[in-house]
């Protein structure tokens, strides 16, 4: 190759130069832009993900203080009217369906000295499950687990599973 043009190998340099930092300007701003999208999305799922796991937690407070009061009435509104219920009182299996366990709420009556935990909450779009411990409910510590499901905007209980520790 001959001698090159001082002046067009110069041109092509500042050509390149400018045309990689165009490059990475770019790649940049794109990187940038789509940081800004996954934070929305995230921000956005974090606020759904807070605002669902508040409602599991409110369908589950019709139980809870159904728990306290001795309402079952108010006990049967949490679950759905298929919602199967399985567990033990004192090592006695028991399974019975919605309103005869709120039934079973009513005549244990009021227990005003009853604390409870909501241990977790899992959540899987419209499939919730919790875990409940009790303790002082009718003399008994309970750990119930909790299958809620979201229809129509309204999270209920379509099922439990729950263990009667020994007496407190």
């Amino acid at each position: 190759m001959k001698n090159s043009n001082p002046l067009i190998l110069a041109i092509g340099l500042l050509t390149l130069s400018t045309s990689n930092t165009y490059s990475q300007t770019e790649s940049k701003r794109n990187a940038l832009m789509q940081q800004t999208e996954i934070t929305k999305e995230t921000k956005a799922d974090e606020a759904y993900s807070f605002g669902e796991h508040k409602a599991v937690a409110d369908a589950l407070q019709p139980y809870i203080e159904a728990a306290k009061s001795g309402d079952g009435k108010l006990s049967r509104t949490a679950f759905y009217d298929h919602a199967n219920i399985v567990g033990s009182v004192g090592g006695e299996y028991y399974e019975p369906n919605a309103d005869t366990f709120a039934e079973m709420v009513t005549s244990g009556g009021p227990s005003p000295e009853i604390e409870h935990h909501i241990a977790w909450i899992d959540i899987s779009g419209p499939a919730a499950a919790a875990k409940v411990e009790f303790i002082n409910w009718g003399g008994f510590r309970f750990t119930d687990f909790f299958v809620l499901y979201k229809h129509e905007g309204q999270w209920k209980i379509s099922s439990k599973v729950y263990d009667s520790h020994s007496n407190n």
